[in-house]
């Protein structure tokens, strides 16, 4: 699974809500505004260009036009890096503020029932767009999941 496929699979309605979280300051922050704004093809980037954008952002999802997609996972996730600690330190995942190795091998940390374990855990504290994503990122990332992780209604 692609991280264009966790977008696709997660909706637009969730994108939507994802895309809302961007912080245009975290971009700064980071030294990811430039980068994601000609990425965004986006001749201003501020939020309300960024919530009109969604239907085209869906589209080049939709292509899977990786790069767009891995710079936009990067610009909702940068947003919300106490989230991102949280739920590496819950599941015992080694990292830095965050940050992981790449060649980390994830399948001792990433065992069985690891997304309902770390939905349920998390659900109160955090939007579900937010964590749905965040979850199936990891799995993106770290393991090898064939689809995303949608919890049960």
């Amino acid at each position: 699974m692609t991280i264009s496929d966790v977008f696709l699979q997660l909706g637009e309605e969730r994108l939507r809500q994802l895309v809302r979280g961007i912080s245009i300051g975290k971009l700064r922050t980071y030294q990811l505004y430039e980068r994601f704004k000609i990425r965004t093809h986006l001749a201003k980037l501020n939020t309300e260009n960024l919530r009109t954008a969604v239907p085209r952002f869906w589209q080049r999802l939709d292509a899977q036009d990786t790069e767009f997609a891995t710079d936009l996972s990067q610009a909702i996730l940068i947003a919300h890096m106490e989230m991102i600690i949280a739920v590496l330190n819950y599941l015992e995942v080694p990292n830095q503020q965050g940050f992981f190795e790449k060649e980390i091998d994830a399948s001792k940390y990433l065992t069985e029932g690891w997304q309902v374990r770390t939905f349920e855990h998390f659900k109160a504290d955090y939007p579900e767009a937010l964590l749905l994503f965040y979850i199936n990122h990891l799995g993106c990332e770290l393991g090898n999941e064939p689809q995303a992780f949608l919890p049960a209604v």
